[in-house]
């Protein structure tokens, strides 16, 4: 086997793997429980304490704002985290694409010789 196909079916595999990731993703944010625990709870609620918990008197030493601001940039970084997820799963699936139509005209190839 050449290692272009090699390469290309690595690739091809690491697609697959991606794209069910997000495939993954896609079915907890249409989970009941996922959206009350996580999406609501935790992203919304627990957003909105922390944020009002900054303005509290009894919060105002420098070590309890900073690990405020820690929690709001942590519940942040999961959104994002979600987010990044099924966007690489949606190029995952253009790239996938590419990648089939590359391996068919590489062995292709390898048939006419």
């Amino acid at each position: 086997m050449s290692t272009a196909i090699h390469e290309i079916e690595m690739d091809i595999k690491e697609a697959k793997e991606v794209i069910n990731l997000g495939k993954s993703v896609e079915r907890l944010s249409k989970n009941r429980d996922f959206i009350k625990v996580v999406e609501e709870r935790y992203l919304k609620d627990e957003a909105v304490r922390l944020v009002h918990l900054k303005s509290s008197p009894a919060m105002q030493s420098p070590e309890r704002q900073a690990q405020i601001d820690s929690d709001i940039r942590s519940i942040g970084s999961f959104a994002q985290f979600l987010d990044m997820i099924s966007v690489l799963a949606e190029r995952a699936e253009t790239s996938l694409e590419d990648h089939e139509r590359a391996l068919e005209e590489l062995r292709a190839e390898g048939d006419e010789e």
